[in-house]
């Protein structure tokens, strides 16, 4: 084995060092907010009825967890969210491979694709609804339409631009498009493709909550909307801490998946 030098003990030393103190200060910050939320509320610096407190969210989670509504309410958007996530990544890859194997046609779908993109999502919602009715299609389609758009552009820009030389070296080979493809552009193009799901999967939580806004019976969305139409602020600031956790445990799984690819790398 190979014995790790004195500078190397103290850069590892140092990186340590830092890793630790960052992570301390985010649990610092995070508790020190919750503290002074919970000190506002209960000495009347704020309006505990508006603002709630830590505490009355906490117990109130704790009472849906005991009657399992809850557990209804996070099943469902997490359910709409995957689902919507991997039709996105699903269709992204498809388009995207379509319209690097024709530039005519990429040139020609650009200015669509660039206005779909910058059209806010909320708009559609509504529409969506007549057209497909209040049902969990119509929020997963919600779901995939504040994505899709952006996610087609970012693929294609990044198929056109894989290394050329290796293109070239392939057809130099006598190889088609087809192993340019499946050879070239798709596995230098993965770490684009994971970037973009990391993206994606914080939008299309963002589009199903916006259906659910619209089109919901259950989930975390329509909870937010009852909740502030009957002034149940528990409910509300609950919900958005859920979908805030929800958020942040979809992206660690893709997190997770850019890691193991790295090591396979």
């Amino acid at each position: 084995m190979n014995k790790i030098s004195h500078e190397q003990e103290r850069f590892l030393s140092r990186l340590r060092r830092h890793r630790m103190i960052v992570r301390t200060a985010r649990v610092l910050i995070l508790v020190l907010f919750l503290v002074l939320w919970e000190v506002c509320a209960n000495t009347g610096i704020i309006d505990s009825f508006i603002f709630s407190s830590p505490s009355r969210i906490a117990l109130c989670f704790y009472e849906m967890v005991v009657d399992r509504s809850i557990f209804l309410h996070i099943g469902i958007t997490l359910y709409e969210t995957i689902v919507s996530f991997l039709l996105v990544t699903l269709f992204s890859i498809l388009v995207a491979v379509l319209l690097w194997c024709s530039r005519k046609l990429s040139e020609i779908l650009e200015p669509y694709l660039v206005v779909l993109n910058s059209l806010p999502k909320s708009a559609l919602a509504p529409l969506l609804i007549v057209w497909l009715g209040a049902t969990p299609t119509t929020i997963i389609v919600a779901g995939m339409s504040v994505a899709i758009f952006g996610s087609i552009m970012n693929l294609y820009t990044s198929f056109a631009t894989v290394d050329q030389e290796k293109i070239k070296l392939i057809y130099t080979l006598h190889g088609t498009r087809r192993h340019a493809l499946f050879k070239v552009v798709l596995p230098s193009s993965v770490p684009a493709v994971i970037s973009n799901m990391k993206v994606n999967i914080g939008l299309c939580l963002v589009g199903v909550v916006i259906g659910e806004f619209l089109a919901a019976r259950n989930g975390l969305g329509y909870l937010i909307i009852y909740s502030s139409q009957v002034f149940k602020m528990n409910w509300l600031l609950m919900s958005i801490v859920l979908l805030c956790i929800m958020a942040m445990v979809l992206y660690a799984v893709i997190g997770v998946v850019e890691k193991l690819y790295d090591r396979k790398v």
